[in-house]
């Protein structure tokens, strides 16, 4: 089996791979000081729980965009599984072609999605990832990575709005029925879900005229599927597309997963 980690800022992702097959998910907060044994022990009851011996896992590849974390994630995997990470840093092989300023600088969950998403879909492509931020992935037919936008994420605008103004409460983030809400939480939800979702349009037109292309757009993320049903430029909803990634990237370097 393959073990692959996704570790976001605000939430990491895990997943269990037999052959093709993903078996198992689990979505746990991010905790950015956890030590190794901490890790280790969190590990060891989500595999407890689908009835999983850590000796049937053959192979571990992490995505991280918590660099204080990886030296504990790889003590994971080497001291708790047995087997060498496969980290998603500079050096290992992807099949994309950085076409950046500085690609050390590319977060590793935008790379992964990116190359799933060309294994599933081909170029052009534009890849969402609604995670803490929203990131925008502008991907050539050639596997070329052209740069992309950074925005703040849906969580993280309804937090900051909350926070900032005294008068405003914290809501959930759901589709109102209409644009214009007749009450505070309605006219919050509105501006969160309808703006947002009109302001990814407005940055996929945007973004597909620059790269002179037709691109396909692919979303994922917890939010993802809440804006691709009001925006009109997004073709696919993949909420495994970073999992699929990882898969992909751990194949391209140790071969065929076990």
């Amino acid at each position: 089996m393959l073990l692959v980690m996704d570790v976001g800022n605000s939430h990491t992702v895990l997943g269990l791979y037999e052959s093709d097959a993903l078996r198992a998910h689990w979505r746990v907060s991010t905790a950015h000081y956890r030590t190794g044994d901490e890790l280790r022990i969190l590990l060891a009851v989500l595999l407890q729980q689908k009835g999983v011996n850590k000796e049937d896992i053959r192979g571990c590849c992490i995505a991280s965009v918590v660099p204080q974390l990886n030296l504990a994630l790889q003590e994971v995997s080497r001291e708790g599984l047995g087997v060498e990470a496969v980290m998603v840093e500079p050096g290992v092989k992807t099949g994309l072609i950085l076409q950046c300023e500085n690609p050390k600088e590319v977060g590793a969950d935008r790379i992964v999605n990116s190359v799933a998403a060309l294994e599933e879909h081909g170029g052009p492509l534009i890849v969402l990832d609604f995670g803490t931020a929203t990131t925008f992935d502008a991907v050539t037919e050639k596997a070329e990575w052209r740069g992309g936008v950074i925005v703040p994420g849906l969580q993280l605008s309804a937090s900051a709005l909350a926070e900032r103004c005294a008068k405003l409460p914290s809501v959930e983030i759901v589709r109102p029925p209409a644009v214009i809400g007749r009450d505070t939480i309605a006219n919050i939800r509105a501006g969160l879900t309808y703006g947002y979702a009109d302001m990814v349009d407005g940055l996929l037109r945007r973004i597909a005229a620059e790269m002179n292309a037709a691109p396909t757009v692919v979303a994922t993320g917890g939010l993802a599927g809440i804006i691709a049903g009001i925006a009109e430029r997004i073709d696919f909803v993949d909420p495994y597309l970073t999992l699929k990634g990882l898969k992909a990237v751990y194949e391209k370097n140790e071969g065929v997963q076990p």
